[in-house]
């Protein structure tokens, strides 16, 4: 028989051991969607750089990649960890998330390419800041070092090297967040 300290410790322990392994599974996705989107966004901003008049077909062509991927990943993860279907809600917030960005891009600033392209990350960190508060700090620092690199070259980084700077802070930014969150 165990007495009451005893079975609160073991429950306690449990938890411990859900949480984290909750934590474990949120970050294998996350860090695979994140290494997928790093490319994708390294490489938009680098054609973006040597072909800018082709940006208007460049950026929603990583975008739909972008999502796609995202549901290939998570279609393969929840079929090798016999998770449940991607839900309504899922397709409902990427839907409101997209439409939001545009509405604040096209109708609210009418923003040249300079101030889209430190728009849409720092929008996109906002999104990793909020997930971290629930997830984990891995999200919170991403969000806000890819938020502060991002605004020192709006303010800083001259001409088109502000595409490189993006391409490496961005795309390269997701890339090792990604890396880092399968490491941790």
């Amino acid at each position: 028989m165990i007495d009451s300290k005893e079975a609160a410790a073991a429950l306690s322990d449990i938890d411990d051991i859900v949480r984290r392994v909750r934590q474990s599974q949120i970050y294998n996705l996350a860090s695979l969607i994140m290494i997928w989107w790093g490319v994708l966004v390294f490489a938009a901003n680098i054609a973006t750089f040597f072909w800018p008049w082709y940006a208007n077909y460049i950026w929603p062509a990583a975008n739909i990649g972008g999502v796609a991927g995202t549901v290939v990943i998570g279609a393969l993860l929840r079929i090798r960890t016999h998770a449940g279907a991607v839900g309504g809600r899922l397709v409902a917030a990427y839907a409101l998330f997209y439409a939001f960005g545009y509405f604040c891009c096209e109708v609210l600033g009418q923003f040249g390419p300079r101030e889209l392209g430190a728009f849409w990350p720092i929008y996109f960190m906002l999104f990793y800041v909020l997930a971290g508060l629930w997830f984990g700090r891995a999200f919170v620092v991403l969000g806000l070092a890819i938020t502060v690199l991002t605004l020192i070259g709006y303010f800083y980084v001259l001409g088109g090297a502000f595409l490189l700077w993006m391409a490496v802070v961005n795309g390269c930014g997701l890339v090792l967040g990604g890396l880092w969150m399968r490491w941790n």
